[in-house]
């Protein structure tokens, strides 16, 4: 079974999850990067992407991460437990999180995030731990 691609994930977030902003960049096995433009609508004051646009970009990545790990698209796959540590203030136009897996089970997928802004992936802003549950 081959991994989902980009195109099939990013067709089925259109289809059923109309409006998000949230877009699947690229994917492997073990890995999903996403990205988000970030709107004034999704900052604070001083120009700081608020908390819960990190927070909302790194389940998405999770999200993707499990469609790459089980080698298919499952929207029903279900946020079980997700943890952020934000690092730093997050100032950019464009917002990005990896995600990578951690370890694949027949219940569950867990894995770890890194958020940033713009290009510069070394200073990363926030960084998040989670889990997913698969449907039965």
């Amino acid at each position: 079974m081959a991994t989902p691609s980009v195109g099939e994930i990013n067709a089925m977030i259109t289809e059923l999850f109309p409006g998000t902003p949230n877009q699947c960049v690229d994917l492997g096995e073990t890995w999903a990067l996403a990205k988000r433009e970030v709107t004034e609508a999704e900052l604070r004051p001083g120009g700081f992407v608020s908390g819960p646009t990190q927070f909302g970009l790194a389940d998405a990545a999770l999200w993707y991460l499990v469609f790459g790990a089980t080698k298919r698209i499952e929207p029903m796959a279900l946020t079980s437990e997700l943890s952020i540590r934000y690092l730093r203030p997050a100032q950019g136009t464009v917002l990005w999180a990896r995600a990578d897996l951690d370890v694949a089970g027949r219940r569950n997928v867990v894995g770890t995030v890194r958020v940033w802004c713009d290009d510069n992936n070394e200073r990363p802003t926030a960084t998040a731990q989670g889990t997913y549950v698969l449907p039965h």
